[in-house]
């Protein structure tokens, strides 16, 4: 089952905020996350939090998208109770699970109750995640007319037995069909690949990347392989019926990906992620990295407003008994004080390309720079001009220099 939510403060049953965040927003952006938490099987490694149709008894799928718009229609209030700037929508993410298992018609729906709570901006990013096999033509064309601007395939792989690994349902060969498609609808289009799955040579993955490129997508993003405690995956190496990731495996697999990329044109913005040009980077996620505003709708999803972060209660059937009753869904919540924000900053901003400011780090942590450039996991110019900046080798080495920043 899915990973446990965070322990926390318990968060008011009407969702109220504390006046702490209303504090600068007219100078952050709004975005909105909205989960879909279905899926037709459950993949071996993922955590995420989605159900099958066995494992959501007595919850209709049909009835998902009134209840978001409920949702949104309470998270309207609430920000403008808390004297939060009203401000357009820059960006709405529909991930999950599988949006594209509910009709058009109902993630339509779900951007219209955005659009109904706030506006969408001038040239909104409105991004859905999608299964290679869990879309048509005429479902593409159908978003892109209602204001859809981008589509994320979770391609994976394009080798069979990868793919099998992972326990993905779709045919490698529908990757160029499904590109043509959005194409045609005028989507901009994102392919995720996973790198590092038991049994996934450099080869393998060198084809899956070939492949991906091949399509000419906007942007790409490269995750390597996590195994998560509880999932199946976990279970079956613990079992010894599948090897371990191999993390000097995974690191020469990274080191191709950018290579082949940045021949084909690709430039890294963050460290798992490159597009073809600045214009492509997704805005949505670099709204996480960088600390704006964002409301997540759904069973599970997480929000953020001015350094209070919450998260709704997990199940699909407790999510909709709480909208149902006019509560809000939301399960806890904490407020981040001055430092937990800047550790935060240090670690999710050190990731993209932009770089981490060194006014963020306390003096020890600029002390440590010139040992990092030394070692090749900073940029020596970047750090000249104010910023720190990871190198290929330190972006293989995150975690340990977020680490030494941190010290």
């Amino acid at each position: 089952m899915p990973s446990a939510l965070p322990i926390a403060d318990p968060a008011p049953a009407d969702g109220a905020l504390p006046a702490s965040a209303a504090e600068g927003s007219a100078g952050r952006d709004l975005g909105v996350y909205l989960h879909v938490p279905f899926c037709r099987v459950r993949c071996g490694y993922c955590d995420f939090n989605t159900y099958t149709a066995s494992e959501i008894r007595g919850v209709k799928q049909s009835d998902y998208a009134g209840q978001a718009v409920a949702e949104l229609d309470l998270a309207r209030g609430v920000l403008a109770d808390a004297g939060v700037a009203a401000r357009p929508v820059s960006t709405v993410f529909f991930g999950g699970g599988t949006p594209t298992l509910l009709p058009p018609g109902d993630l339509i729906r779900m951007l219209d109750g955005v659009r109904g709570a706030w506006g969408l901006a001038d040239g909104a990013e409105v991004t859905t995640e999608a299964n290679p096999d869990s879309v048509t033509e005429a479902g593409l064309a159908e978003l892109a007319a209602a204001g859809f601007t981008r589509v994320s395939f979770g391609m994976q792989s394009a080798v069979p037995h990868v793919l099998r690994t992972l326990e993905r349902t779709h045919d490698p060969a529908r990757i160029p069909l499904v590109v043509r498609w959005a194409r045609e609808a005028g989507l901009d289009v994102s392919l995720d690949l996973i790198y590092g799955a038991p049994g996934e040579s450099l080869d393998d993955w060198r084809r899956s990347l070939e492949l991906a490129v091949a399509q000419q997508p906007d942007h790409l993003s490269a995750y390597a392989l996590i195994v998560e405690p509880g999932t199946k995956l976990a279970r079956q190496i613990s079992r010894g019926e599948v090897a371990q990731p191999d993390d000097e495996l995974q690191a020469e697999q990274y080191e191709l990906a950018d290579d082949l990329l940045a021949d084909a044109g690709y430039a890294w913005y963050e460290v798992s992620n490159w597009a073809r040009g600045d214009a492509h980077r997704s805005r949505h996620n670099l709204a996480y990295w960088t600390g704006q505003d964002w409301w997540g709708v759904g069973p599970g999803a997480h929000s953020h407003v001015g350094g209070v972060r919450w998260w709704n209660v997990k199940h699909p059937a407790a999510y909709a008994q709480r909208l149902a009753e006019g509560v809000s869904p939301a399960a806890g919540r904490e407020t981040l004080d001055a430092e937990t924000r800047r550790v935060e900053d240090v670690l999710l901003r050190s990731r993209i390309v932009d770089g981490l400011p060194t006014e963020l780090l306390t003096a020890s942590g600029r002390a440590g720079i010139p040992g990092l450039i030394a070692d090749g996991l900073l940029d020596g110019r970047a750090a000249i001009a104010g910023r720190v900046v990871l190198t290929r080798r330190g972006r293989l080495l995150a975690d340990a220099v977020v680490r030494a920043l941190l010290s």
